[in-house]
């Protein structure tokens, strides 16, 4: 897949979309927008439909608010999007003359649906964003994309919003970063925008989130403002006013992408010496399996289970303690090492298989 830009940017410029969670009335969308309208806001964003958790939650207003996203055009110039779950919601939006579409993160969990979306919108020159499925799922995220490309939409970018995992966080959404790297990695020319109010779902670590997305070389921000966030219909705790945005956005750092020059060669020197440590890691690690094939093995000779609770929690508070002690995070060690037993029992299972008789 070859994609190309959501717009045209100078270099290093990023992209940026912001506006209401939801379009609650004429007057708070038109409001928004006006306060908006001199910050160099790529697109104007607010939610006609809301797909929402339980029934009784605000839902959106619907269709009858699409003719406010066009006023917001005419009276400030800006080009305006919103999401859409379904082909009833693409129609409409046509219709309205919607700039841009993005498609939900409990849309894209349902290739019907996201397929439903690309068939309606088939021949069509219009960009679409899509969000990350809300469980961490690399390839159902890619699936979503092949299929809008597939459509003929080459103007395709995703919007990274966070994972909902089980357990407490200090983020309403996990944002598992790794995973959009990734996805950056295999399609270095896909756009990637963030949107941090879903991620922190609180307005006081909205910035922290934003700049952590740039120093990772994200193309964009998404940001939800509204000019009453304590009494907004949806979302309210992680959405600010628009000069709480403008002050945001003049205070993000934005790094160069690339190296070259003195900078690439400084960097090489240290990389080398990374690549030279991991070979060490992955021969240790290799070593390792070795030896608990091994295990594996008497265990097998001796009819002994080869999950040993205690002995994996023992290794587990020794190796987060050693970790803190090196200043490497809890939540680091944990997964490394969860990851590591896992791999040890697939080795130990697979010495362990009964012998295939012969007949």
């Amino acid at each position: 897949m070859q994609f190309k830009p959501l717009v045209e940017k100078e270099a290093g410029q990023p992209i940026i979309i912001a506006g209401p969670c939801s379009a609650e009335t004429e007057e708070q969308v038109l409001a928004t927008a006006h306060a908006l309208k001199d910050q160099k806001i790529d697109f104007f964003r607010a939610g006609i439909w809301k797909p929402r958790t339980r029934p009784n939650a605000f839902e959106g207003v619907g269709k009858v608010g699409l003719p406010w996203l066009k006023r917001v055009k005419a009276e400030t110039g800006m080009k305006v999007t919103t999401e859409v779950a379904k082909t009833q919601h693409v129609f409409e939006a046509l219709k309205h003359n919607i700039d841009l579409l993005w498609i939900g993160a409990r849309t894209t969990v349902s290739p019907f649906a996201v397929q439903e979306i690309a068939d309606a919108i088939e021949g069509v020159d219009i960009p679409v964003l899509i969000k990350n499925p809300i469980n961490p799922d690399l390839n159902l995220w890619i699936g979503a994309i092949e299929r809008i490309y597939n459509a003929g939409i080459q103007r395709v970018g995703v919007i990274h919003r966070g994972f909902s995992l089980v357990g407490n966080s200090s983020y309403r959404n996990e944002p598992l970063w790794q995973i959009p790297i990734e996805l950056k990695r295999r399609f270095p020319d896909l756009t990637i925008i963030c949107d941090n109010s879903h991620i922190c779902g609180r307005r006081d670590t909205l910035a922290d989130v934003a700049q952590k997305s740039f120093d990772l070389s994200f193309n964009g921000l998404m940001t939800e403002t509204h000019p009453d966030p304590d009494n907004a219909w949806s979302d309210a705790k992680q959405q600010i006013t628009p000069a709480t945005f403008k002050e945001l956005v003049d205070n993000l750092v934005i790094k160069n992408a690339e190296l070259d020059g003195e900078d690439l060669v400084s960097i090489e020197a240290l990389r080398t010496q990374i690549d030279g440590i991991d070979n060490e890691l992955l021969n240790m690690l290799g070593k390792r399996m070795e030896i608990a094939e091994a295990i594996g093995l008497y265990k097998k000779a001796k009819n002994i289970s080869i999950l040993q609770p205690v002995r994996w929690n023992e290794i587990l508070e020794k190796g987060i303690v050693k970790g803190e002690e090196k200043g490497l995070s809890e939540e680091f060690i944990a997964q490394f090492l969860k990851a590591i037993h896992q791999e040890s029992i697939n080795h130990q299972m697979e010495v362990t298989k009964p012998s295939m008789i012969k007949k």
